[in-house]
Parts: C-alpha cells; structure tokens; sequence
C-alpha cells in the first residue's frame, strides 16, 4: 500500500513539477533594490547616485522626463508606461511621455 502510494506521489510530482516551472517569476515591487530591469514588476531599474545601487521605480507618466527604451541593466531615468510614447517637441528640451 505504501509502495502505491509512493508511486502515485511520485507520478504527480511528475506531473506538477514541470507546470510549476512555468509559472512567471516573482518580479520585485518599486523601491525593491535590483540589479536588472527584468527583474522589476514596472520594467524599469533606477539608478540610484547617492548610495550607488538601484532600485525599481514606476515608469513615467504623461508629461514625465523619459527614455524612449531601456537600455543595457539600469537606468538613470525610466521609459514611459504602456500606452505613451516619449518624444522630444523641441530639440532643445528632453523627451517627455505624450499620447500620441
């Protein structure tokens, strides 16, 4: 009987194991320290100057300063969040998130 059990177990281990590897990873929440934007929930990993690390942060908003893509591990500041677009209207300003 024990042996049927085992056996059982080890069959639905079988079966379960490779759908627990498709879960998605956790993704770390802003102001989580990180290392990569991958690792964010929000997509994007700050740099942070004053202690020398990074952290996760939201992406920007409509009007925001912004990236037009990540680049490379970390940021310096973040692209904008789904549905914006970051353009520059002048040359001589930075790139700001607009609704286009």
């Amino acid at each position: 009987m024990a042996a049927a059990l085992a056996l059982v177990a080890g069959i639905l281990a079988g079966a379960v194991m490779p759908l627990w590897s498709a879960l998605p990873q956790y993704k770390k929440k802003i102001t989580d320290r990180c290392f990569h934007h991958s690792e964010c929930y929000s997509g994007c990993c700050l740099m942070d100057l004053e202690s020398g690390g990074a952290f996760c942060a939201p992406r920007a908003r409509i009007t925001m300063i912004c990236l037009p893509q990540t680049k490379g591990a970390t940021n310096i500041i973040c692209p904008c969040r789904v549905g914006l677009t970051c353009i520059s209207k002048d040359l001589m300003c930075a790139s700001r998130c607009h609704m286009i």
